[in-house]
């Protein structure tokens, strides 16, 4: 029984070393703010609002990440959302569809369950969206589809200019991303979502927690 406590005692202290060094250099836990309706609605349907994360800060962030940046006009406040244009990029978005330098994001199939629902941020009402797996850059993660459930946002081309990054939103009927804020400085973006612990909904949350963020 003393062996097994020593041995208990031993692992501890190793593994709060490990994640105090991890915290210290490359991690960092953070729970998605709640009351932004905007933030809210333009992360789904890949994260919600409550969201337990780790960001992971030890390498750069590059194309088709998705991180977090202070908003270029109010610093203050922290903005999600995938880096899809580079600098010298021509970044075209119109609908759920993303293009860069001509080449087209592929879709990849629906996700499952393919509908879910997300509060409008200017109205309140909740609406139904469809979820669709987009691949960018070798990645693949969920997309938030108009899918007939409401007006996309007008279509943009536009050229990235040095020392930036085009930021799009992963919902794309109900975006906060570039379009809304402008480019942001490369050096900005320290952060990506690389983990989410729990939901918003907790740890019974079940098919939301201990899930890699793409």
């Amino acid at each position: 029984m003393q062996k097994l406590l020593k041995f208990l005692l031993w692992t501890a202290l190793i593994v709060g070393v490990l994640i105090g060094l991890l915290r210290a250099t490359a991690i960092r836990w953070w729970r998605i703010p709640e009351g932004d309706p905007y933030l809210e609605a333009s992360i789904a349907p890949t994260l919600r609002g409550g969201d337990l994360v780790i960001l992971w800060r030890a390498t750069k962030p590059k194309f088709g990440d998705l991180v977090t940046c202070p908003e270029p006009k109010a610093p203050d406040r922290m903005v999600i959302g995938r880096i899809i244009g580079d600098p010298g990029d021509q970044v075209h978005i119109e609908g759920a569809r993303v293009s860069v330098n001509g080449r087209a994001a592929e879709t990849e199939h629906s996700c499952h369950p393919r509908v879910f629902k997300v509060q409008h941020p200017s109205t309140g009402a909740e609406i139904e969206q469809f979820c669709d797996v987009e691949a960018v850059a070798g990645v693949s993660h969920m997309r938030g589809s108009p899918g007939g459930h409401g007006v996309p946002p007008s279509p943009v081309d536009q050229k990235v200019e040095a020392g930036k990054f085009f930021l799009v939103s992963d919902n794309r009927l109900l975006p906060y991303d570039s379009r809304d804020f402008g480019l942001v400085d490369v050096d900005s973006c320290k952060e990506m979502v690389a983990f989410r612990l729990v939901s918003a909904a907790g740890f019974m949350d079940a098919a939301a927690r201990f899930t890699v963020i793409r």
